[in-house]
């Protein structure tokens, strides 16, 4: 086996080309390996039906980037493609230099960005479930026990103590993890018991989140022109805002093909989007290829179980179109969509209006009154931090004033029993009750 270098400084990309493979991909990469601190050496690209099972790639292509490399006195190899472990070792093999595919690529440059002690955690946890499924490479000359005096083994491989160890630190890190997340359940809680609306701020990865983020709450968060520059979710209150406390949280930017071990890993992460009151899917406008972009956002979306959350898209950059701020309403009158520049501030206060605007028509805020039998429902809306005032009614009900997402109100309807019935009757009429009628 060779020697690896310990991190490659200039890179050839491989990029094999499916009819399916988008228009924008290779500059994709391209960004994503920039983004990683390569200097580019070389590109080759590859046409396929379908991938080789032994390289990905025809032979001759091999041999074609085998050669790039030499003259190029390049020390890695990058392949926008997904590779399996016998494909990543055959292609090091002939190249004799390192190979990293799109989703070790991805890994790489999370684990360069991330700061928090959590987001450490998820990315190495991300590291090593996927390092699980690729120990394959590099072990060949331990895959066998060997017999003879001084070279009997303690009757388990290499390979297998390494599975154990790596299976061993990933029940460390889930144990650490799950401990964060409770923490971070209650900071939720906290914040659920204010009775502060949350927006969540998500977008394709460089989209301007962070700058936007900045603009609307007076943070300084960071704001580099490189992809994934923000990875730790940051909860900032928003300022000027008509409808009152607001908060907003800046989270981790996507990607097209984003690993699946990335997913679950930042799922805690990703809560704060699941369970915003309101999402702000950023859109560069400028970006020939937003609508690939946003596709791919709604896709990653959906898998997080935040796709049917109310949603404001944000065409952001208009300030490179030269196009003018417009908003623009559904069938029913709310704000759906809305064209700004987060740099520039043009549209930033229209946008303001059309939060407040969607977070007032998204919450139920009212008196209901609850019976002597209710006394579980009102425990439940206790616990949810959604009553702000609570009297005793001449008859001896409690007269509650609750401020509740419309969605939490419906999910408490959905309750089976006298619970959803009464929720349905208290929080989905459109009657309003005073304490003091009562």
């Amino acid at each position: 086996m060779f020697e690896r270098a310990e991190r490659g400084g200039r890179a050839v990309i491989l990029h094999p080309v499916f009819r399916s493979t988008g228009a924008d991909a290779l500059d994709e990469f391209r960004q994503l390996v920039l983004s990683a601190g390569a200097e580019i050496a070389g590109i080759i690209k590859a046409s396929r039906d379908k991938p080789d099972p032994r390289y990905f790639v025809g032979k001759g292509k091999i041999e074609e980037l085998e050669a790039l490399v030499g003259e190029t006195g390049a020390d890695l190899v990058l392949v926008s493609q997904s590779l399996s472990a016998v494909q990543e070792r055959n292609i090091e093999k002939a190249c004799q230099c390192r190979v990293l595919d799109r989703a070790t690529l991805i890994l790489d440059i999370f684990a360069q960005r991330a700061q928090s002690y959590e987001g450490k955690l998820q990315v190495e946890l991300a590291q090593l479930r996927h390092l699980s499924t690729r120990l394959v490479r590099g072990w060949s000359h331990l895959e066998r026990q060997k017999g003879g005096i001084g070279l009997r083994g303690p009757g388990e491989t290499q390979l297998e103590t390494d599975r154990r160890l790596i299976g061993a630190r990933i029940r460390q890190l889930n144990t650490r993890l799950e401990k964060v997340s409770r923490q971070r359940d209650q900071s939720r809680r906290q914040r659920v018991r204010s009775r502060a609306p949350l927006v969540g701020l998500v977008g394709y990865t460089n989209a301007g989140k962070s700058t936007l983020f900045n603009t609307l709450t007076g943070a300084c968060v960071g704001t580099e022109n490189r992809l994934f520059a923000t990875l730790d979710p940051v909860v900032r209150r928003m300022q000027d805002m008509h409808c009152g406390e607001v908060l907003l949280a800046d989270t981790v930017g996507f990607v097209s093909d984003l690993p699946h071990e990335l997913i679950a890993a930042f799922r805690s992460t990703l809560q704060e989007a699941r369970e915003a009151d309101l999402l702000l899917h950023v859109i560069d406008v400028s970006d020939p290829f937003h609508m690939e972009r946003q596709h791919d956002v709604d896709t990653v979306l959906q898998s997080i179980g935040a796709g049917k959350s109310p949603v404001i898209r944000v065409f952001n950059k208009i300030d490179r179109t030269g196009q003018d701020v417009f908003l623009h309403c559904d069938d029913r009158g709310r704000p759906s969509s809305l064209s700004i520049s987060a740099i520039s501030g043009d549209g930033i206060e229209r946008l303001k209006e059309a939060i407040s605007e969607r977070l007032a028509s998204g919450r139920i805020k009212r008196w209901i009154e609850l019976q002597g039998s209710d006394a579980r429902l009102r425990a439940q809306l206790f616990e949810l931090g959604v009553v702000s005032e609570e009297q005793i009614a001449k008859n001896g009900s409690w007269m509650l004033h609750v401020d509740v997402p419309v969605e939490t109100a419906e999910r408490l309807a959905r309750q089976p029993g006298n619970e959803g019935q009464v929720a349905r009757e208290q929080l989905l009429t459109r009657t309003a009750i005073s304490p003091y009628n009562a």
